[in-house]
């Protein structure tokens, strides 16, 4: 038998909500684009934003499936981490030079 839970991250559709979610925020940049000149975007930044945006939110999900429910606080919290050390590294390479 199939135990029902009220857990959202344990449905699937979780993943329709990521991608939701991930085409709302880089809704911001793009209505940006139509009123300054200050934010100008590629569709490759568009590209790589999303794929960034929606493997980790996805990242997330798996590792929280992974892990008891106490422990999700902490997978992210890396999970973010991880994500804004990569956001960095690409707007001006920190570490790296993959920004450059």
């Amino acid at each position: 038998m199939i135990a029902r839970t009220n857990d959202p991250l344990v449905r699937n559709s979780v993943f329709l909500w990521i991608a939701l979610g991930t085409g709302l925020l880089l809704l911001s940049p793009l209505v940006a684009m139509q009123f300054t000149p200050e934010v100008v975007w590629t569709r490759s930044d568009f590209l790589v934003m999303g794929v960034l945006l929606f493997g980790i939110a996805s990242l997330f999900v798996f590792l929280a499936r992974k892990v008891q429910r106490r422990h999700r606080l902490l997978v992210g919290l890396a999970c973010a981490a991880v994500f804004l050390w990569i956001w960095a590294e690409l707007a001006v390479g920190v570490f790296t030079d993959w920004g450059s």
